[in-house]
């Protein structure tokens, strides 16, 4: 089985570049995207391919952080589109022969914490 963590660096990796052949090498042929917050789930290379490629926005992303774990792995990324900024974890799984399986992304929504707590924590 090939490394998890080398895909999903080599996924995040080929996203960026805009190398759409190649982030679909990444994918199983049955490939499972989900995305709890908005309740969306593509099915498909071909179908995760389009939906990533068709993003709206001048977008970039960094990988801070794969943590692999057998056949699976999760990944923390800091994404900016246009001015916004914000980050992502996701959470893969591997098929037999090492690609992509499933993929689960949260994407956050950030905010103002309360004022009520303000003495409590340290802004960063």
């Amino acid at each position: 089985m090939a490394d998890i963590g080398a895909t999903v660096e080599t996924y995040w990796a080929t996203a960026q570049a805009r190398d759409w052949r190649a982030f679909g090498a990444t994918l199983a042929d049955d490939v499972r995207y989900e995305l709890p917050q908005t309740r969306e789930r593509v099915l498909g290379r071909d179908g995760v391919v389009r939906f990533n490629a068709e993003h709206v926005g001048e977008w970039s992303l960094e990988v801070e952080r794969v943590i692999t774990d057998g056949d699976q792995a999760v990944s923390w990324v800091s994404f900016s589109v246009d001015e916004e900024e914000t980050q992502a974890i996701s959470f893969f799984t591997a098929s037999a022969d090492g690609r992509i399986q499933t993929i689960t992304d949260f994407w956050p929504t950030s905010y103002e914490p309360p004022r009520e707590r303000e003495h409590l924590v340290e802004r960063f």
